[in-house]
C-alpha cells in the first residue's frame, strides 16, 4: 500500500523535481476563486534584443545549477515558519539571484522548457521575469497552451493549502459578464461565513450591483475599478465592505455590509438523496475543492449515500478548480469500487524528455482505496458505491484534478455523463516550489489515464450542453443541470434543444468573460508532490 503520510514533505507539501532527485508518487492541490491573476510581464523589448549575449553573470543558453541561487533573497525573511516550525532558509541576495534561480529551475523542470525564450534575468523584476518563463505556443483552438503559470506568497499558499483558509466573505463569484454592463453573481457560499451570518443572508444567485457605493455594472474609471477588485478580494480579515445586491427572485436591491474573516472552506456540501426516475434513489453531492479536508468529508458523504441505498450518483464539480490528486483517485475508487478498479491505473504522469530519459518520472497512480494518513488514518478502508455510471455537472471552472477524476474513471470504462459546459482543459500538473517567500507553480508534466488519453487541453466537452442556472439552489432537482441529469437517467438522452440554451448560445455566454473582472474567476491548478 502507498505510504500517504510521507506525501507531506518538509516544506508543506512542496516537492523538488530536479534532475538529481528521484521521485516516487504524486498528489495534487487546487486553488481558490479569491486569488488574483499573475500580472502580465513586459514583452521582449528591442533594447533587450540589442544587448550582447553576456550581460553581468548571464550567458545566453548556459544554465548553472539551480541550487547555486536557491534561497538567496533580495528581502530575506528571518525567524521561524509558523507552518513548519523550521527556520526560514533565506540568505541575503539580489533580485538577480532570485531570477537566476527561476531561470535554471524552469530549464530543468518545465514541461516545455525548450519553448521558453532565454531572456536576460537582470532586466526584469522577479514577478515580471517569472511571467516570461513559459511557452507562448497555442492549442489547436488558438488558446494559450499554458494558461496556468502563476505564483503566490508562500504564507497565503500555506494557509490555503494546509488549513483551507483564506481571508474573505465566504462567497464564490461567477463572472457572467466582465465588461460593462458587468454581471457578477454569487455561485455559492461557505457555511459559517460573513455571507451567511445573521443579517447578511446572501445566497446563490445574488447579483452584486455596487461595492462601497461604486457602480460595478457600469463603472469605467480604472482607479475605482481597482478599488472594487481590492474590496472583493481582501488580503486580511477585518475589512468592512458595503455591497449593494439584488437577491435571486427579488425586484428591489438591498445594501449590506460584510466584514472579512478567515473563512474555512467546506469542500463537500449538500449531500442528499431523493427519488429519481423509475424509482431509482439518486445521490447528490456538491464537491468544491480537492483539498486535504475533503478526504473524510467525501468518505462520510459516500457512506451516507450508500446507506441510503443510492443507485445513481450526481457529483457537482462545476466550481471545482482542482486539488490534491490523491483525493481525486480516492473519490474515483469510492464511485467505481474494488471490482471495477483493483490493480488498475488511475493516472500516469509524463515529464519533459530530460527527466523521462533519466528515469526520474513518477510511477502510475492507482485507485487509492484507503485513508491517506493525512486527514484519515492510514489504511482505513474507504466506502464505495460500486457504480458503472456517474453523472458529473461541469463548467469552465471544472479543472485539473476534477478533470483527472473524469478522465481516470473513463480510463477504466466507467461511463461518465457530463452535464453542463466544457471543462477548463488542464491535463497538466506542477510541483510547487518555494524560493524567498514566493511559491511558484510552473507546468511540469502532462497526465493521461489508463488508456493513454490525456489530450483535453481545450477542455472536455459535455454530453449535454446546459447553461448554469442561478435561479435554483445547487442540488435542487429543478436546477437546470440537475434536471438535465435526471432527464438523461430517465431517457438516455439530453433534454430537447428547446428546453435549454443551444450550444452556440452557451459558447457565446461563456466567451463574454473579459479582462476587467478576470481576477475573480479563480486560479485552477494541479499540484504534484513526491512521497
Amino acid at each position: 500500500m502507498p505510504n500517504f503520510r510521507s506525501m507531506l514533505c518538509i516544506r508543506h507539501r512542496l516537492a523538488r523535481l530536479c534532475l538529481g532527485t528521484a521521485l516516487a508518487a504524486l498528489a495534487a492541490c487546487g486553488g481558490g476563486d479569491s486569488l488574483p491573476d499573475l500580472p502580465p510581464g513586459p514583452p521582449h523589448t528591442s533594447a533587450e534584443r540589442s544587448l550582447p549575449s553576456v550581460v553581468a553573470d548571464w550567458v545566453k543558453g548556459q544554465f548553472g545549477p539551480t541550487a547555486r541561487h536557491a534561497n538567496r533573497c533580495a528581502a530575506p525573511r528571518s525567524g521561524t515558519d509558523p507552518y513548519t516550525g523550521m527556520p526560514y532558509p533565506d540568505r541575503p541576495g539580489r533580485t538577480l539571484d532570485e531570477n537566476h534561480w527561476l531561470r535554471s529551475w524552469t530549464h530543468d523542470n518545465y514541461l516545455w522548457y525548450d519553448e521558453v525564450e532565454d531572456r536576460n534575468p537582470a532586466l526584469h523584476s522577479t514577478p515580471d521575469y517569472f511571467a516570461l518563463l513559459k511557452t507562448e505556443a497555442l492549442t489547436p483552438s488558438g488558446a494559450p497552451k499554458d494558461q496556468f503559470h502563476f505564483f503566490l506568497r508562500t504564507d497565503e499558499w500555506s494557509a490555503l493549502s494546509l488549513a483551507g483558509e483564506y481571508p474573505g466573505y465566504g462567497m464564490r463569484w461567477s463572472v457572467q459578464q466582465a465588461n460593462p454592463p458587468r454581471e457578477l453573481i454569487v455561485a455559492y457560499t461557505e457555511p459559517d461565513s460573513p455571507a451567511t451570518a445573521p443579517g447578511a443572508g446572501i445566497a446563490r444567485g445574488a447579483r452584486i450591483l455596487a461595492i462601497n457605493g461604486i457602480d460595478l455594472v457600469h463603472e469605467s474609471d480604472p482607479e475605482r475599478l481597482d478599488s472594487m477588485l481590492r474590496a472583493l478580494q481582501p488580503r486580511a480579515a477585518g475589512v468592512s465592505t458595503q455591497f449593494t445586491i439584488l437577491d435571486a427572485g427579488a425586484n428591489v436591491p438591498r445594501i449590506t455590509t460584510l466584514r472579512s474573516a478567515q473563512v474555512t472552506s467546506a469542500p463537500v456540501q449538500n449531500v442528499k438523496t431523493f427519488e429519481g426516475p423509475n424509482g431509482r434513489t439518486v445521490g447528490y453531492l456538491q464537491f468544491n475543492d480537492h483539498m486535504r479536508a475533503a478526504e473524510p468529508q467525501l468518505a462520510q458523504a459516500i457512506a451516507t449515500l450508500r446507506n441510503a441505498g443510492a443507485t445513481e450518483l450526481v457529483v457537482d464539480l462545476r466550481y471545482n478548480g482542482g486539488g490534491y490528486l490523491y483525493i481525486a483517485s480516492q473519490l474515483a475508487y469510492m464511485i467505481a469500487g474494488e471490482m471495477n478498479s483493483h490493480g488498475k491505473v488511475f493516472e500516469r504522469a509524463i515529464f519533459n524528455h530530460k527527466i523521462q530519459a533519466r528515469g526520474l518520472g513518477l510511477p502510475p497512480m492507482p485507485f487509492f482505496s484507503t485513508g491517506s494518513g493525512n486527514s484519515m488514518p492510514t489504511g482505513l478502508p474507504l466506502p464505495s458505491l460500486d457504480l458503472r455510471r456517474v453523472y458529473v455537472l461541469t463548467g469552465s471552472d471544472t479543472c485539473s484534478a476534477s478533470e483527472s477524476l473524469i478522465n481516470g474513471l473513463q480510463g477504466i470504462d466507467i461511463e461518465v455523463v457530463k452535464i453542463g459546459a466544457a471543462t477548463c482543459g488542464k491535463p497538466y500538473g506542477f510541483l510547487p516550489e518555494e524560493n524567498c517567500g514566493n511559491t511558484y507553480f510552473s507546468i511540469q508534466l502532462q497526465s493521461e489515464n489508463a488508456k493513454g488519453f490525456g489530450d483535453y487541453a481545450d477542455g472536455m466537452q459535455p454530453t449535454c450542453s446546459i447553461p448554469d442556472d442561478f435561479t435554483q439552489a445547487l442540488g435542487d432537482p429543478r436546477e437546470a443541470r440537475m434536471a438535465a441529469a435526471l432527464h438523461y437517467m430517465a431517457s438516455g438522452a439530453c433534454p430537447a434543444p428547446s428546453a435549454v440554451a443551444s450550444t452556440k448560445q452557451l459558447r457565446r455566454t461563456q466567451a463574454r468573460s473579459g479582462p476587467m473582472l478576470r481576477p475573480l474567476q479563480g486560479l485552477h491548478q494541479r499540484i504534484l508532490q513526491a512521497r
